[in-house]
């Protein structure tokens, strides 16, 4: 009797095999990590020493080096953008940490040194850390490949020498050397890295392949029909650097009025100077006036006013398994108003489950499989197969295979603690299936449009009807034979992550559109698990430049577009889009590193949440401004149409930074996370 599995849960998928050999960037290989690190270990000593009481000269000298070491890489930055007739960010927190520095607050101009320096240093390593995945990714394609000649022999030659009517060889096992198409053979290939697709695909004669995809138990004779520069995998490589060279400069919501701002600030402190000069007023009692205006019309306040709301944001969304990369993604995130979801790994686990039983002839005792003995205790009666005798007797016959549904079934027998005959004269025919002996009969398992063509009758017509019930329904069907004759079909399918389907419909609340789902998964597959999640925009089959161009046509329309995707194929959209997020488990190294974030445990009912604490912390960032404006301008008019003392200037400043930074660290708590996970 038919039995559908209704699986106990499993261990998260390990990550699918798409990864491109490691290539890291030591962090002490970049010099602003050294000069970062440098500051930072001199702020950390000559603190103490100030707060214990130790004398000025034992403190003083490690501030002078901390300002040196963290300061000079961005005041050269700013004097170089100087030249360029612009004011940046970069000179202007210089000025402000100088400024500090010379009405007696050493400390805190130290302090916002080494921030400043230990965020550039972060940036610089996210930079390279990408460039290195982007090389590695050019690992998965082989260095050499078997070139076969006109006489028939076989010459190893590098890769990049292989031109367009070449023959290549590819043996088992073999990655494949070159983008074309099968000559001869039958094989099944792993090309995960290209289309995502969670099992390998059947590859015969005339079939396509990709450089760097893996092949199966096979040999193929490939005709070369790319140049191994304009190869799929390549033109990956040249998408993502593409992608994140034109993708548009990301800036917190303070640089953007950065240049009228520090321009301002720069000619009223000169007005502040020269005006009461040019009136006959003393020039030390200007510079002073001038000096008071500097510090309490300084951005200090303003820069904190933006950045605590979004790093404990950053913060709060790490302790919960989303690795957030910068405040300014955090910034991103609340902003997007669309969404392009990747299926497999992504919507689902990665890996293919045993999802139905359908035995042929008669009934087992049970439906649910929690009783039975497998094959040995149900066997092959005149009534046929149980559910559980069934995947005991197809389990038993894969057991020696490493492909993927082999795995999938010996797991799933497994699972309901089957005990498994051993299985004698195993053989496996690419693209076929396996036969195995097992209790002395003759058991295969494989394709079922391939092994009922050596079958007839009735019960090979149902068997069709069943495999092609299971195919409608987006399974990946198993015919398991016993003699030639057909006695039972296994459904196999990747699984569902549980809070996808809520996912999706938080997602859909809050952009106010329903997402897209891209993927290079057959339209069949795509369309029932798209159904399961209520997604309606379904595009299937896509390579993943298809993908780059369908998150371009949104962007073009106006919307602001999150991805979230876990694989290589995945990258160029990831790099393409407002702000991309990697599957952290399943994810490969490329997309991990091309992503604005990363979902650390793969439980994508933190994405919704996420974006939602993003925009709370916006709205803390408004707030906070309004607050830095408030104290701002009070300071400032005290110090143009009265005199104001440069100690209560100072305190003023001050505490407004402290109120806002107090304020930016509410987003610390955990109640901040719970409220963002209730409006998601």
């Amino acid at each position: 009797m038919p039995t559908t599995l209704i699986e106990r849960p499993a261990p998260s998928a390990a990550p699918r095999p798409d990864t491109a050999p490691r290539r890291r960037t030591r962090v002490f290989a970049l010099p602003e990590a050294r000069w970062a690190a440098a500051a930072t270990v001199l702020f950390l000593i000559a603190l103490p020493l100030q707060l214990t009481g130790a004398p000025a000269w034992a403190w003083g000298p490690l501030y002078a080096l901390t300002y040196a070491t963290g300061g000079w890489e961005p005041a050269w930055a700013g004097l170089r953008a100087l030249r360029e007739k612009t004011l940046d960010v970069d000179l202007l927190m210089i000025v402000a940490a100088l400024g500090a520095a010379a009405v007696g607050q050493v400390m805190d101009g130290a302090l916002l040194i080494v921030i400043f320096a230990t965020s550039g240093a972060l940036e610089a390593l996210a930079t390279a850390r990408t460039a290195d995945s982007v090389r590695g990714l050019l690992d998965l394609a082989p260095t050499t490949a078997t070139r076969l000649l006109d006489d028939g022999r076989e010459e190893n030659v590098p890769t990049e020498r292989l031109a367009v009517g070449d023959t290549v060889l590819v043996r088992p096992g073999e990655r494949i050397g070159a983008d074309g198409r099968v000559l001869d053979g039958a094989s099944e290939v792993d090309q995960a890295t290209i289309t995502g697709e969670p099992l390998p695909v059947a590859k015969e004669v005339g079939d396509e392949v990709f450089a760097g995809t893996l092949n199966g138990t096979g040999a193929l004779r490939v005709k070369v029909e790319r140049d191994a520069s304009d190869s799929v995998i390549a033109r990956i490589v040249a998408m993502v650097e593409e992608a994140s060279e034109t993708k548009a400069p990301t800036q917190l919501f303070i640089e953007k009025v950065e240049q009228r701002y520090s321009i301002g600030m720069v000619i009223a402190t000169l007005a502040v100077f020269a005006v009461p000069l040019a009136f006959g007023a003393a020039v030390t009692g200007s510079l002073l006036r001038a000096m008071t205006f500097m510090i309490v019309a300084s951005p200090c306040a303003v820069v904190l006013a933006t950045m605590p709301p979004l790093l404990s944001a950053i913060a709060n969304a790490g302790r919960h398994g989303v690795l957030v990369k910068s405040a300014v993604v955090m910034e991103r995130l609340g902003q997007v108003d669309g969404v392009a979801l990747d299926k497999t790994g992504t919507l689902t686990e990665g890996t293919p489950r045993v999802t139905d039983l359908r035995p042929l002839t008669g009934s087992g005792p049970t439906d649910d499989g929690l009783t039975g003995s497998g094959i040995a205790g149900s066997g092959l009666t005149t009534d046929g197969l149980t559910t559980d005798g069934l995947l005991a007797l197809a389990a038993a016959a894969e057991h020696p295979s490493e492909h993927p549904l082999a795995r999938a079934i010996v797991d799933a027998a497994r699972t309901r603690g089957l005990a498994l005959a051993t299985a004698e004269n195993f053989a496996s025919a690419p693209g076929i299936g396996v036969t195995a002996t097992v209790d002395g009969r003759t058991v295969a398992v494989g394709a079922p449009a391939r092994l009922l063509n050596r079958t007839g009758g009735a019960i090979a017509a149902r068997a069709a009807a069943v495999a092609a019930e299971l195919e409608t329904g987006g399974r990946t069907a198993v015919l398991v034979e016993v003699d030639g004759v057909p006695v039972g079909v296994l459904g196999i399918a990747d699984r569902l992550r549980p809070d996808a389907a809520a996912t999706v419909t938080a997602l859909t609340a809050l952009t106010g559109t329903a997402p897209v789902l891209l993927t290079g998964d057959n339209p069949r597959a795509a369309a029932r698990l798209a159904a399961e999640v209520g997604i309606t925009d379904v595009r299937a089959g896509l390579l993943p430049q298809d993908k780059v161009t369908a998150v371009q046509e949104q962007e073009r329309a106006g919307r602001k577009v999150l991805v979230l995707g876990d694989g290589v194929n995945d990258a160029p959209a990831l790099a393409a889009a407002h702000t991309g997020v990697a599957m952290g488990r399943a994810g490969s190294d490329l997309a991990l590193e091309t992503a604005d974030a990363v979902i650390v445990r793969d439980e994508l009912a933190t994405v919704p949440a996420v974006v939602a604490l993003s925009r709370r912390a916006r709205s803390f960032v408004v707030q906070n401004l309004v607050i830095a404006s408030v104290f701002i301008s009070a300071l400032v008019v005290w110090d143009l149409v009265a005199t104001l003392p440069l100690p209560l200037g100072v305190l003023g400043h001050e505490g407004s930074t402290v109120i806002v930074g107090l304020n930016g660290l509410r987003l610390l708590r955990e109640a901040a996370w719970a409220r963002a996970r209730a409006e998601g």
